[in-house]
């Protein structure tokens, strides 16, 4: 077995475990996109910078040109924070399983 052929059944098992576990995963984005918005509302920013807000803390780059103020907006961000290690975390485990998968075929070869 060659490595092509390793790499092709990881991403074979990784395009399966992403469609398994797509409900879980496009509710955390949508979830971090709300309060992304609702950061954007109380902090007075454009939305778009909201999003981006909530994208960059949640994948846990935080860059720090955005800070939020108010308490409410500083909770939120905190959950922001929470909900993208879920997502990151839960990313992470199927490309672990998909390794491990693609692993376990190529042994019992």
């Amino acid at each position: 077995m060659t490595s092509l052929d390793l790499q092709r059944r990881f991403l074979r098992e990784l395009w399966f475990g992403l469609r398994v576990v797509w409900p879980a995963l496009s509710l955390l984005l949508g979830l971090m996109a709300a309060l992304g918005i609702a950061v954007a509302l109380i902090e007075h920013w454009p939305l778009v910078d909201g999003l981006y807000f909530a994208f960059v803390s949640g994948l846990t780059i935080g860059y720090g040109d955005l800070v939020p103020k108010a308490p409410l907006a500083r909770v939120l961000a905190v959950s922001i924070g929470l909900t993208g290690l879920l997502f990151a975390g839960l990313v992470a485990a199927v490309g672990v399983q998909a390794l491990q998968a693609a692993l376990r075929e190529a042994r019992h070869e």
